[in-house]
């Protein structure tokens, strides 16, 4: 990978790792890999590599929302959102669209006492991604459910987003 060239890869990291997934050779086969005969572990977290040799994270494959042909990281859009003072917590879905295939979606939750001017968090999204990667839909909710685990519950988020959604098809 060229460094600043926007191209997109997955991380994989190596040394000592487990043997796999307990009776589960399919998902064991499919994360740790042998390339040029050095054992990875590949667990599907997109990254591009930016010009000074950092990385930035783009997402986990699994939550990749394809929108009219092109493909968005979800943890992407979300990190845009919580970079906006008055936003705390943010969880982006997709949604089915009659015209794009999904719609990309997001539930945020203010922070406390902040208020949200019409349109000032639209604005802050234009600042930070491409139209395609930007919310057609933003949610306020006053949390996010979580897993037992602490993580947000991304199957409730797409429930409440499914209950919210206005199928209207969208101009970009």
């Amino acid at each position: 990978m060229v460094p600043g060239s926007g191209q997109v890869g997955e991380l994989a990291s190596t040394g000592a790792l487990p043997l796999g997934y307990l009776n589960d050779p399919e998902l064991t086969a499919e994360v740790f890999r042998t390339i040029d005969g050095i054992r990875y572990a590949v667990p599907g977290d997109a990254a591009a590599l930016e010009a000074d040799g950092t990385l930035r994270f783009l997402g986990r494959g699994s939550g990749v929302i394809n929108t009219g042909g092109e493909k968005v990281f979800a943890e992407e859009v979300e990190q845009a959102l919580v970079d906006h003072p008055a936003v705390t917590e943010a969880v982006v879905v997709g949604v089915p669209d009659p015209r794009w295939g999904n719609q990309v979606t997001a539930l945020v939750v203010q922070s406390d006492g902040a208020e949200l001017p019409e349109g000032e968090l639209a604005d802050h999204m234009r600042e930070r991604l491409a139209g395609y990667k930007r919310p057609r839909s933003i949610v306020a909710v006053a949390n996010l459910q979580r897993t037992a685990s602490g993580k947000v519950d991304r199957r409730w988020a797409q429930q409440q987003a499914l209950e919210l959604f206005d199928p209207q098809p969208r101009e970009r």
